[in-house]
């Protein structure tokens, strides 16, 4: 595989945690840019973090890696390879995945080391 480009976002992003039979507030529909998950237990939402909505848990100050696409749904270990990475530098990921690419948001204390360990690794960041 060729080297892979991440794109550091500007925005911090907050996660939450919400019941499975919560509406989604307008807010997050509102966002410049929001994930949404779903199962039977839980509605997990991650959007901006200046965002405010009401939410059961919030993990605060993460930022996002956003793997340079479109990806062809035919590239394997994409993600696995830049979680062993930073797994190898103790830094935990909350990574999400789109119809196009990949995003990976580590803590934001973190992202100077993260950062630097996939340079290491010959992945470009910009």
């Amino acid at each position: 595989m060729s080297t892979l480009t991440l794109k550091l976002l500007e925005e911090t992003f907050a996660i939450h945690s919400l019941a499975s039979d919560i509406d989604i507030p307008k807010a997050v529909f509102d966002a410049p840019i929001f994930f949404i998950a779903k199962t039977y237990e839980e509605t997990s939402i991650v959007l901006p973090q200046a965002i405010n909505i009401p939410s059961d848990e919030v993990e605060k100050d993460w930022q996002a890696l956003e793997v340079v696409g479109p990806l062809d749904f035919t590239l394997t270990g994409i993600l696995s390879k830049i979680s062993t990475i930073l797994a190898n530098e103790q830094i935990s990921i909350f990574a999400i995945s789109t119809f196009d690419t990949d995003y990976i948001l580590v803590k934001s204390k973190n992202v100077s080391l993260a950062t630097s360990a996939l340079i290491s690794n010959d992945y470009q960041i910009i």
